[in-house]
């Protein structure tokens, strides 16, 4: 990337994914500059998960490129940036040993590790991670195990990791999985802060549920399959009745982004959207 792309944080440029010869997904596009916060959006099985993991450098592309806070993915050591992205998602989350005190597994995002060994941190480092613990309510797992967390425990430990190195990209796919009601408020309530912050950090926050979307969240790229030519283009390629590969179809502003017809399409029924108070909800018709 050049100097005049200095604040594009994230760039996809026609990726394309390929597992076991079956496409994942297939010609995205997506830029997102520094500062912006941004909801990837679309139903499961669409191909969200694929994307986060080569926008965090855990996958390369089959095809195209991808550019994070200046590094083309695949040219540069990912060990030398990857600190530089605060990540929670659920593949991340079965990296860390069994035993791991949660105070540990956020602490470690400092070097990008899962799991310490003879690592040190200074008592200032120790501490800041204990008030993230503390933000998103769980500063009593301190001095417990990992494998002892129930699913929204494990979340908001990962959510705290994400956040602990002040990363310049943050990444949070599916933060609320798992929590109850009480838990999800107020994950979504502390997002909100993050998304109204003043800072050049960039976050990607990714979903499935319209009520999980933070206010101050105001860019959306919304996830469907392939339609039209490029579907029969497809089909004539692959056996097996695989379905046609998830792309973005839509990038640009919540409103725009999250229509009642849009939602409907990607989702396969008849949905009604609302937007009142700040939140989202869908309901069928």
């Amino acid at each position: 990337m050049n100097n005049a792309s200095t604040d594009i944080a994230l760039q996809l440029t026609d990726v394309e994914f390929r597992r076991s010869r079956r496409v994942i997904v297939t010609g995205v596009n997506l830029t997102i500059r520094r500062g912006e916060r941004w909801v990837l959006f679309g139903p499961n099985g669409i191909g969200k998960s694929t994307l986060i993991a080569m926008m965090a450098t855990r996958k390369y592309p089959s095809e195209g490129t991808v550019d994070i806070l200046g590094n083309r993915l695949g040219k540069v050591n990912v060990f030398s940036y990857r600190n530089r992205i605060g990540l929670s998602s659920a593949e991340l989350s079965r990296a860390f040993p069994p035993d791991e005190d949660p105070l540990d597994a956020v602490v470690t995002a400092l070097t990008a590790t899962t799991g310490r060994w003879r690592d040190t941190y200074t008592d200032e480092e120790m501490n800041r991670a204990r008030d993230l613990m503390r933000r998103f309510g769980i500063d009593y797992l301190e001095g417990k195990q990992m494998w002892r967390l129930s699913e929204g425990e494990r979340t908001r430990v990962l959510i705290c990791r994400a956040l602990m190195a002040d990363p310049e990209l943050a990444i949070l796919d599916e933060p609320t999985t798992g929590l109850d009601l009480g838990g999800r408020e107020l994950v979504v309530k502390t997002l909100g802060d993050l998304g109204r912050e003043q800072s050049d950090r960039a976050v990607i926050l990714v979903t499935h549920r319209l009520e999980e979307i933070p206010e101050g969240f105001d860019h959306i790229a919304v996830m469907g399959r392939i339609e039209g030519d490029e579907k029969l283009a497809h089909e004539t390629k692959v056996r097996g009745g695989d379905p046609a590969p998830g792309t973005i179809i839509y990038t640009g502003d919540l409103e725009h982004g999250l229509t009642t017809e849009r939602v409907s399409r990607i989702f396969g029924l008849p949905l009604t959207v609302r937007h009142e108070n700040g939140r989202w909800q869908a309901f069928a018709e």
